[in-house]
């Protein structure tokens, strides 16, 4: 096995993230339509199976540099009511489709802002949701708020929605980073709405961290660990900031390239903060987050349960999720389908009584193969091809890749199976490569991806 730093140097390509398979630049839009992609939904559609629910709210009030979310930055709330309503339009567009009131299992809101909105629209939007639709039992609700504006009425009106579960957005406590992220938040702002969500009742309460941003250094880093386990959320993600501002326009150049941590420290952050969270008990999730063993998260891995989607590492694998609202994303398991990203485009597709997608992907038999094998990896660290169900023609060619790996002490092969080993592990992505046959088939003539470390 080689040094730390020489399989950094080796490992750190452009790679995607894995939130599906195939990935969004690999999706073969030419063989998608609309058409495919209802039929894809009536397929798998049962009055008795629960569904997973994403709502993109676009809106925020100031622009922060690292995001690379679909956004609108204004000031002006009169945008609200309308977007609901178109919101609540395409849902029942959704439910005429199925042919009956769906159950909703997960429901997730997400940004953009999500509690840019008032309190009282919030609640308008989902009493809309909630009459074309009945609850599951062991539903789970989630929101990302904003330390800055998540006030206590958001918290009280969410939880007496059913949601339980809320993660604000810190990335770094850091004065320095905050500027140039224009992300200024102090930490007493997130401790307030952190305890306020907790006196209320919600049972998880979760914090994202970013490591790589402009002039963050280790110090950076533990600094901010150090405050959040003060805290001590339920759960976490720290992943690494992703500078792709070739895909995400101005909003990702509000600084040079050189005042980005080169990639040795990035993982020097990463270990050093993995390493601080791992000694306070928390435990590692699938690929970049963390949860305290009581969480659901944790649990869900413990039992083999953990799922990953556009919503990231989630608890409830349905086959279905429904995106709903500009750039929202749905998965029929089968398909894939993404809506348009502009709000003019959005509001005339629903005028025209037209599902607002643009693009998607109907998957191959190939494909779902590898979807299988790469969710294994993402979610277990681990994946098996001893049934048939699970094997590849081009598995030869995969194992003869995965080798290398294996010489570099990243991966444990044997006949039918692999596993990530511990040094493995922040290497995720770069073990799921071989699989993505895609990508194999068709290296980009530019870069599509952030780099995997």
């Amino acid at each position: 096995m080689i040094d730390n730093t020489l399989l950094i140097t080796k490992y750190n390509v452009p790679g995607p993230r894995y939130t599906s398979y195939p990935t969004v630049p690999y999706w073969n839009t030419e063989r998608f339509s609309a058409q495919g992609w209802e039929q894809s939904l009536q397929q798998i559609a049962s009055p008795e199976t629960g569904i997973s629910v994403y709502i993109h709210l676009p809106f925020c009030e100031s622009m922060c540099t690292f995001c690379g979310c679909t956004k609108r930055i204004t000031k002006n709330h009169l945008v609200e009511l309308p977007y609901i309503k178109a919101v609540l339009r395409e849902f029942e567009m959704y439910c005429e489709l199925l042919g009956y009131a769906p159950i909703i299992q997960q429901l997730h809101l997400g940004g953009g802002t999500p509690t840019f909105f008032s309190a009282e629209n919030l609640e308008a939007l989902l009493a809309g949701l909630f009459t074309r639709a009945s609850l599951h039992p062991e539903a789970e609700f989630s929101f990302e708020g904003h330390p800055n504006n998540t006030t206590q009425t958001h918290l009280n009106t969410l939880y007496r929605n059913g949601f339980r579960r809320v993660c604000y957005g810190v990335q770094d406590y850091n004065e320095t980073v905050q500027r140039a992220i224009h992300r200024v938040q102090p930490f007493e702002n997130v401790a307030e709405v952190t305890q306020q969500a907790r006196a209320i009742g919600y049972t998880s309460v979760g914090h994202d961290l970013v490591f790589g941003l402009p002039f963050q250094t280790e110090a950076h880093v533990a600094y901010t660990i150090e405050q959040t386990l003060r805290l001590r959320p339920d759960r976490l993600a720290f992943y690494s900031y992703a500078h792709v501002p070739w895909i995400k326009g101005n909003g990702q150049r509000g600084y040079q390239e050189a005042d980005l941590p080169t990639a040795a420290e990035k993982r020097r952050q990463y270990e050093l903060g993995k390493a601080m969270l791992e000694q306070a008990g928390y435990r590692e999730i699938g690929m970049d987050h963390f949860a305290l063993p009581s969480d659901d998260l944790a649990l869900a891995q413990q039992n083999g349960k953990l799922h990953r989607n556009f919503m990231g590492y989630t608890t409830a694998a349905t086959k279905m999720m429904l995106g709903l609202g500009v750039s929202a994303i749905g998965d029929s398991w089968s398909g894939f389908a993404q809506n348009v990203k502009t709000l003019p485009e959005y509001y005339a597709a629903l005028r025209a009584h037209e599902l607002p997608v643009f693009r998607g992907h109907l998957l191959t038999q190939e494909d779902l193969i590898v979807r299988k094998h790469i969710l294994n990896l993402m979610c277990r660290f681990e994946t098996s091809w001893d049934s048939e169900a699970m094997q590849l023609p081009q598995m030869a060619e995969i194992l003869t890749q995965l080798s290398e790996l294996e010489r570099d002490g990243l991966v444990a092969l044997e006949a039918t199976n692999l596993r990530i080993t511990e040094a493995g592990k922040p290497f995720v992505r770069n073990v799921c490569l071989p699989f993505d046959l895609r990508l194999q088939r068709r290296r980009p003539e530019t870069r599509l991806f952030s780099m995997t470390v």
